[in-house]
């Protein structure tokens, strides 16, 4: 396992330039990674947990899209709130896209975003396809949305399309791409988040035994980055490595108050983007459960 060989370099990123500057700069130290080596030792090097999301969700991509450029991306499926196809508005027709999509992380910063809009004809159910566009082209406009409380360093935006041209990839664009996103995204998340964790507690001399439960979490994480993202099997794994973390959340609140405020103030501000797919989350554990025959 290489990441648990590197885990422990004393290597912290400062919070400096631009999130495209941050993220390059990881990408350069790390050389050669796998997407969970990405997450794991770039969300440790991370100065926020704010960038450890970031270096998270830039792994999940990575699954999704294995030939993904360098840069930073984003999936852009959420309108109004919703990522149900029948909800969606956005459309394909040929290789043009036009639509709107709420919500685009890393903001301003993205270089390329994949798109899911429905392909359907007249009177067929709702069909996706993912399409890959890039800002700054002909029909691809990035509007800033304010700064969040949670993670304020990480931008967001809304992305605007009108007869944009794009690219697209092979596969039912729910499938394939949206739907085991979510699973993809809860899981680098975590791991990189729980990498972010394991630093601070490096830094600050915590007790081995957090330390130690810490590690056993990550390595839980490293088996499910092994499991198929939409498998009752995946599912029920990361169902367990959550309730896992949320058994550790007193011991790592008291370590954490008894050292340095900062680092106290930081997981305060952001720990909550673990909570924001709660619901998902559990909705997939049930179907999982009872697909194993333990309903």
């Amino acid at each position: 396992m290489a990441w648990l060989q590197r885990i422990n370099d004393p290597v912290c990123q400062p919070l400096a330039g631009s999130l495209g500057e941050i993220y390059a700069a990881q990408r350069e130290r790390l050389g050669a990674v796998t997407p969970f080596e990405l997450a794991v030792l770039g969300g440790r090097a991370m100065a926020t947990p704010g960038l450890a999301f970031l270096i998270g969700y830039q792994a999940a991509l990575r699954v999704l899209w294995p030939s993904a450029p360098d840069s930073l991306g984003a999936l852009c499926a959420t309108e109004r709130r919703s990522v149900r196809p029948a909800d969606m508005h956005t459309r394909l027709a040929g290789l043009r896209l036009s639509g709107s999509k709420d919500f685009v992380t890393a903001g301003l910063e993205a270089e390329w975003l994949l798109v899911a809009a429905r392909s359907e004809g007249a009177g067929q159910p709702a069909q996706l396809q993912l399409a890959v566009v890039y800002p700054g082209e002909p029909g691809v406009t990035l509007e800033a949305l304010p700064t969040l409380p949670l993670m304020p360093e990480v931008g967001h935006a809304r992305l605007q399309l009108h007869d944009a041209a794009c690219e697209l990839l092979a596969g039912d664009g729910w499938d394939a791409y949206v739907k085991p996103f979510r699973s993809l995204e809860d899981l680098y998340v975590l791991a990189a988040l729980t990498a972010w964790l394991y630093g601070v507690g490096q830094h600050c001399q915590w007790p081995q035994a957090l330390r130690l439960r810490l590690l056993g979490l990550l390595a839980g994480c490293a088996e499910g980055s092994r499991q198929s993202a939409d498998s009752a099997g995946c599912h029920l794994l990361l169902a367990g490595l959550f309730a896992q973390f949320q058994e550790l959340r007193a011991a790592l609140d008291q370590a954490l108050q008894q050292g340095p405020a900062h680092w106290a103030q930081l997981w305060q501000r952001d720990q909550g983007v673990l909570a924001l797919a709660n619901a998902a989350r559990e909705t997939r554990l049930a179907k999982a459960w009872s697909a194993a025959g333990l309903a």
